[in-house]
């Protein structure tokens, strides 16, 4: 019983994980500039993989095997919103533009392109407001 219990577990994450991996392809293919696809990319293909990995996990079901997929997960959950800021700070400050019904760019005025410094909103104490 519980092995047949681990075999529905080991497909139901491998079939969400491949829906997740999908999703991400597809917004990839779909979505219309450089920041909404970045999101869908790194979102969802992080859910894709996670879920893969624990179906891997629950399959093999041993300890070594189970400790290395969980530093896998914990590996992609610290790297890839860092991985995906990367890539949006990179397109932002090489003047990828947004998509024209953008609603937002909150980053215009705050962003010195000759420095590379994003102001903080907080005052300095050369700025003579604060």
């Amino acid at each position: 019983m519980m092995a047949h219990l681990n075999d529905l577990l080991v497909c139901l994450f491998m079939l969400a994980g491949a829906i997740f991996c999908l999703i991400a392809s597809l917004g990839v293919f779909r979505m219309p500039d450089l920041y909404t696809r970045m999101q869908a990319a790194a979102k969802s293909s992080t859910l894709g993989v996670v879920c893969i990995i624990l179906s891997v996990a629950i399959h093999f079901g041993d300890a070594g095997v189970t400790t290395r997929a969980m530093l896998v997960i914990v590996f992609l959950f610290l790297t890839a919103p860092v991985a995906a800021h990367m890539v949006a700070r990179a397109g932002y400050i090489s003047n990828v533009p947004l998509w024209h019904r953008s609603v937002a760019d909150e980053l215009r005025g705050q962003y010195d392109a000759a420095t590379h410094e994003l102001a903080s909103g907080r005052p300095s104490a050369e700025d003579p407001r604060g």
